[in-house]
């Protein structure tokens, strides 16, 4: 008898928290409920999420950028359906991957710089575990240097250049690294000079604050590392795949050539996890530089046949429907309406956008009250006042936003990149609306903050 999943879904829905608290994580069900988005979600479609009302979500978190096709891509769903279909052998270990082979193919068609070789791996985190123990093995040093507030991951080495120290509390000694500020060559210059370094590590935008690099900056970095014989080391885990209006965020840069990129994410067309490591063929043959060595790097889930299809459909996906195109025209929409904003709202500060990766940053106003209720929340929590501004988003407009990271004033959109203008229109509407709101002081935002504050003063203690 064959597993009914509809009747497992019906049981799993009906005692959903209690399951999540009593069998997974009780702490991250506290933290939903807190800010109000503990819903339960029963069906997607594209851009939006229904609850078990049939409301309606616009979805403009993407699972942290996972969804650039939406969910439930008929294109991608059928691909994975016909390889099902197909009987085709997979993970037989003494083998080649026949569609691993076509899939690396096409993402080298893609890399501007001809790097040349793939390897694959279950996410971005993976990836960036292997790029380095690559750049180390290549180089004969231990050292990655990242940048101040960089997010590369939560495994032990990729933490190990987390530029944020509340990830890393508490776990103990981490691989030598050495943070530096972004656009701040003096700084990378001096942190190259020990000689010690293996590779230095990027985002091409930081998805923590949605942080741009200054043009020449990251070229600047290039040639630095090419002196000191450290490699470079592209993380497109969040940019990459059409994210910004280009296939790789990094060839926002005019002459820009990793030595290693790391993809995820949006590769898996929002079905199957997958990564992908694509380097150059000296990196690839010190690694494995022997048959002795050939399988000294890897993992037993690599290169599976639905992982490969994703991968394929999901740059299928990206070409037939012009996505990177339309991710430019309209992040360009986006930010014309945020910028239309600015000059009436006293809270938004900097608007930063780069094909449908925006940030809106918020900073203290000149209002006398505002000013106000800006230090009032600062000096409960410093996460607080942009939570209040998610959390109408999403209670009185039914739109999923996200905070864009510990400290940060910065609220952040990952929106699909197959979004329509109508979209666009509710967000800006919306947004409009929650930003009249917030610039009464008091009023129902402050109150939001003010319930927030008084549970992390609680929660401290």
């Amino acid at each position: 008898m064959s597993l009914n999943m509809q009747s497992v879904l019906k049981q799993s829905l009906e005692r959903h928290f209690d399951l999540f608290a009593e069998h997974v994580h009780p702490q991250w069900l506290r933290v939903l409920r807190t800010i109000g988005f503990d819903r339960v979600y029963t069906r997607a479609e594209g851009p939006y999420l229904f609850d078990d009302q049939n409301r309606r979500y616009l979805d403009f978190m993407s699972g942290w950028g996972l969804f650039n096709f939406g969910r439930n891509h008929p294109d991608i769903k059928q691909a994975l359906s016909d390889i099902i279909a197909s009987d085709f052998p997979g993970w037989i270990a003494f083998d080649t991957p026949a569609l691993a082979s076509v899939l690396a193919r096409e993402l080298t068609r893609r890399t501007p710089n001809g790097l040349e070789k793939v390897y694959f791996c279950n996410s971005g985190t993976e990836g960036v575990e292997a790029a380095i123990k690559f750049a180390r093995v290549t180089t004969g040093k231990e050292r990655i240097i990242h940048l101040k507030k960089a997010f590369h991951g939560l495994t032990t080495g990729a933490l190990s250049v987390n530029g944020d120290d509340s990830f890393r509390a508490g776990f103990g000694s981490l691989l030598p690294s050495a943070e530096v500020p972004l656009n701040d060559l003096d700084a990378l210059e001096r942190a190259l000079a020990v000689g010690d370094a293996a590779a230095f590590i990027f985002e091409p935008i930081q998805g923590k604050g949605v942080l741009i690099p200054q043009e020449g900056y990251l070229r600047g970095a290039q040639e630095l590392c090419r002196k000191a014989g450290a490699l470079l080391i592209c993380d497109e885990v969040q940019t990459g795949m059409g994210r910004t209006g280009k296939f790789f965020g990094f060839e926002w840069e005019e002459g820009l050539d990793p030595d290693i990129i790391v993809l995820s994410k949006a590769l898996s067309g929002g079905y199957v996890p997958v990564g992908a490591v694509i380097s150059r063929t000296s990196i690839y043959n010190k690694v494995f530089s022997s048959m002795e060595r050939s399988m000294v790097h890897a993992t037993t889930f690599s290169m599976g046949n639905l992982a490969m299809t994703a991968g394929l459909a999901s740059l299928e996906t990206l070409k037939d429907y012009n996505l990177l195109e339309k991710a430019e025209l309209l992040g360009r929409q986006f930010r014309d309406g945020l910028e239309a904003m600015k000059p009436r709202f006293e809270f938004i500060k900097d608007i930063r956008q780069r094909g449908l990766m925006i940030g809106i940053e918020f900073g203290e106003p000149r209002a006398f009250d505002l000013k106000a209720g800006w230090t009032l929340t600062h000096g409960l929590d410093k996460n607080l006042f942009t939570q209040a501004v998610t959390i109408p988003l999403f209670d009185d407009h039914r739109i999923l936003t996200q905070v864009a990271g510990h400290n940060i004033d910065v609220l952040k959109l990952l929106p699909p990149l197959i979004i329509g203008e109508e979209d666009i229109r509710y967000f800006l509407g919306a947004f409009e609306q929650c930003m009249i709101r917030l610039h009464k002081f008091p009023g129902p935002v402050w109150e939001i903050a003010r319930k927030l504050g008084k549970y992390a003063v609680t929660a401290s203690r």
